[in-house]
């Protein structure tokens, strides 16, 4: 069976097209483990932690300097508390033991009543009777919760700190999504703390797993194109990279979904740039199980206060907070030289759309006079129609959508108005467009741009708090008109004064700046 473009659990390398999962750290993960060190590794959901810890386990065992193994605590999710919890990581790594064809007698003796000591007395039993030291992996450390994730680090910390006498792991990564500060800041719940006993101060080294390089997207793709002769045209190659800024999913999901779906395994078929953008569409509109977690995501209240500043692109992010960089560490953001912004511009797409599901639907479903064709003339987009009904329909509705946003899962309240606007325009994509967005903290503003028939509409929407003077919000507009080669911007400033009345709010006029038209409108 040929090899295929793997977007579901670890790779595999007889079946999928894969990339040296080590990335350059290989010497550096063997130093760690050769001098005894335990150590963390974390990336976002599906950037290869299984894969590589998977392959750095068995180059370990073939070497045969020290027993190696693998062990998944996902399972032990639903045990909150360490009654149930610390049994059932002891069993899970039985099981694996037994599964991985480890030394056999782990637990044999194991003691469930002295729950906070039966994981560390089975770990010293087993490593006084093995032949050669033990080297642990625990993938999915992080969901781990509550008092079962406190009391199993006070364990590893205990035997850590008596190895010198006592038979204990040789070495122990902690793998997942999350660094281990964000460990800390999960079990700090009312009076429950790690205090004294936090075993964060014998974690040796963090290391936080890289995206790929162009080239390295580059030479994944060349992996296909050797075993089948479908060539992956160059501009391709940078369309996808940008697209996804070399995360490991959707550069496989991008691929797949051209390879398999699109094209359906036709290899006489070069995959295009046009190919990878219906590839992306379709792949912002399914919801996959990536995508799901993004959405369960974007729920919680630590992630909304990160990413709600990026979308309006104004507001206070404190960079040296857990909520930060948990935020960060999920993937969902990245710091580009100092600048806040989503991970990549499919991330930036799907949290829109995420977010602007329900008044999409809505106006689709109650609002049947804003359809597409109405705005169409002569084969152009009327964008100040558009803007122009928009104004109507906030001034009728913002008052609804405020209060939704507030009552909903996802209660981005502050953005509100920027989302709903977007929702109005997310409808051009159903009528054969796309929108352009560029969303990032500190510039005071999110920038749109609605591409239709081959046309580009270039939209910036702004708070009036933020707005510091009118000649810099017009060398703001004429710089990203510049940027997508457009002679006409639209300018949409949201007033947030409640006392105001709203034809005082509510206002369109043209003014044209260097020679290039800007329509500014107010809501």
């Amino acid at each position: 069976m040929p090899k295929f473009f793997n977007i579901a659990g670890p790779c595999i390398p007889g079946d999928h097209y894969m990339l040296d999962p080590f990335r350059g750290i290989n010497a550096e993960l063997m130093d760690l483990i050769d001098s005894k060190q335990y150590f963390v590794i974390h990336a976002a959901r599906q950037s290869g932690k299984t894969t590589l810890i998977w392959e750095l386990a068995d180059s370990i065992n073939a070497k045969g300097d020290y027993h190696a193994l693998y062990c998944s605590l996902e399972s032990v999710v639903v045990f909150t508390e360490p009654e149930k919890g610390i049994p059932e990581i002891v069993k899970k790594i039985g099981t694996s033991i037994k599964k991985q064809g480890l030394p056999q007698g782990f637990a044999k003796e194991a003691d469930y009543t002295h729950i906070s000591d039966v994981l560390n007395t089975s770990l010293v039993d087993y490593c006084r009777s093995l032949d050669k030291p033990l080297v642990i992996f625990f993938d999915e450390a992080d969901c781990l919760s509550n008092g079962t994730l406190v009391s199993f680090l006070r364990q590893l910390r205990d035997g850590y700190i008596s190895r010198g006498k006592i038979p204990f792991l040789h070495s122990a990564a902690l793998v997942g999504m999350r660094n281990i500060g964000d460990y800390k800041a999960q079990v700090r719940v009312g009076a429950e703390t790690l205090g004294s006993m936090s075993p964060f101060n014998i974690v040796k080294r963090c290391f936080n797993l890289r995206n790929f390089t162009k080239a390295e997207v580059a030479e994944l793709y060349a992996q296909h194109t050797v075993e089948t002769g479908q060539a992956f045209e160059p501009e391709m190659v940078d369309y996808a990279f940008e697209q996804t800024q070399g995360q490991p999913w959707l550069v496989n999901a991008i691929a797949c979904e051209c390879t398999e779906e699109i094209i359906k395994k036709d290899y006489s078929i070069p995959i295009t740039r046009e190919l990878a953008e219906q590839a992306v569409h379709n792949i912002s509109r399914d919801r996959t199980t990536h995508i799901t977690s993004m959405i369960e995501r974007l729920k919680e209240p630590r992630v909304r206060k990160i990413v709600e500043p990026v979308i309006l692109g104004s507001g206070d992010i404190n960079e040296t907070t857990d909520d930060y960089q948990y935020t960060k560490d999920m993937g969902l953001i990245r710091d580009d030289r100092g600048k806040i912004e989503p991970a990549n511009p499919i991330y930036a797409e799907l949290i829109i759309r995420i977010l602007t599901w329900c008044p999409q639907d809505s106006i689709y479903r109650t609002h049947e006079e804003y359809a597409i064709p109405r705005y169409l003339k002569d084969g152009k987009f009327d964008m100040s129609f558009l803007i122009s009904d928009f104004q109507q329909y906030w001034r009728e509705n913002s008052d609804i959508w405020k209060k939704r946003y507030e009552e909903d899962l996802y209660q981005y309240t502050e953005a509100a108005a920027h989302l709903v606007l977007q929702a109005f325009l997310q409808r051009v994509i159903n009528g054969g467009g796309y929108i352009i967005r560029e969303m990032a903290l500190g510039t005071g503003r999110c920038d749109l741009c609605v591409v239709h028939d081959g046309y580009k509409y270039p939209v910036e929407l702004k708070i009036k708090q933020s707005i510091k003077s009118r000649t810099g919000i017009y060398e703001q507009i004429l710089k990203y008109m510049d940027k997508v080669g457009s002679d006409a911007g639209w300018l949409v400033i949201f007033d947030k004064d409640t006392e105001k009345c709203w034809d005082e709010k509510i206002y369109m006029k043209e003014e044209t700046v260097n020679g290039k038209r800007i329509v500014v409108a107010g809501c």
